[in-house]
């Protein structure tokens, strides 16, 4: 689709209550190779916030109740559609390895975005399929949004009522990240697992790490994943979908 196709919709995100105080967010005029999902987790003394998607339209404005609690956002990687949005936020968590100042991919052409990726894949000219009031896709730059806070493995981001413990699983990126909700047995995936084919050759992927961050991840008590990409599902099904990339 060219820019001149494009519609304009009054509302550009939309939002589905889970339960369990966890919203899934996404942008249903994106092209699904960058159709992200955001995650605003509920807290007692504050919220979380995963991801905040490509920054075509203000999450401030449209989604204001996302900053309603002091919400700290862990951005589970630095491509595009994870942190388009992340200069919002004050509070910015990410893997220390992960440059949210120097973001890779800033191209909502699909086959710009594919080149500076390493994306295998014909993609269309733009990766909208419409745009917000106001907003010209010609005009699109990608903000630059360095982490406050540099995560490592086994750190913990604090809610007041509720604890995830930050695990570090490089494979899709260097510094891919999940968060693990022990309590409960929910995780926040970004983009290690998501039900649909695993991006393994992009130019900083590395299978190998890859590999050893799945098996990892396949022991340990997940009852939930919430994805960076689509649905969310279950730990059998999670476990199903790391068996079948290792092939076991």
């Amino acid at each position: 689709m060219s820019q001149a196709d494009l519609g304009t919709v009054e509302r550009w995100f939309t939002a589905v209550h889970l339960g369990e105080g966890v919203t899934r967010i996404d942008e249903p005029n994106v092209h699904e190779v960058l159709r992200g999902n955001i995650w605003h987790v509920r807290g007692a003394a504050r919220d979380l916030v995963v991801d905040a998607g490509l920054g075509v339209a203000s999450l401030r404005d449209e989604l204001p109740e996302l900053f309603a609690n002091d919400p700290i956002l862990v951005v589970t990687h630095a491509h595009l559609d994870h942190m388009g949005g992340a200069h919002e936020f004050g509070d910015r968590r990410a893997h220390a390895t992960e440059p949210l100042g120097e973001p890779r991919g800033t191209s909502i052409r699909g086959p710009e975005l594919a080149e500076q990726l390493g994306l295998d894949e014909e993609l269309p000219e733009l990766l909208l399929t419409a745009r917000p009031a106001g907003f010209d896709p010609d005009g699109y730059r990608l903000r630059p949004a360095p982490a406050t806070i540099r995560l490592v493995d086994g750190d913990a981001i604090d809610l007041g009522d509720r604890r995830f413990t930050v695990l570090h699983l490089p494979g899709h990126t260097p510094g891919s990240l999940c968060l693990l909700e022990e309590a409960t047995g929910t995780l926040f995936s970004g983009d290690v697992i998501y039900d649909d084919v695993l991006l393994d050759g992009l130019h900083e992927s590395d299978r190998g790490d890859y590999a050893t961050s799945l098996r990892r991840l396949r022991g340990l008590p997940v009852r939930t994943v919430h994805a960076g990409h689509g649905a969310s599902f279950d730990g059998e099904r999670l476990r199903e979908l790391i068996d079948a990339y290792l092939g076991d």
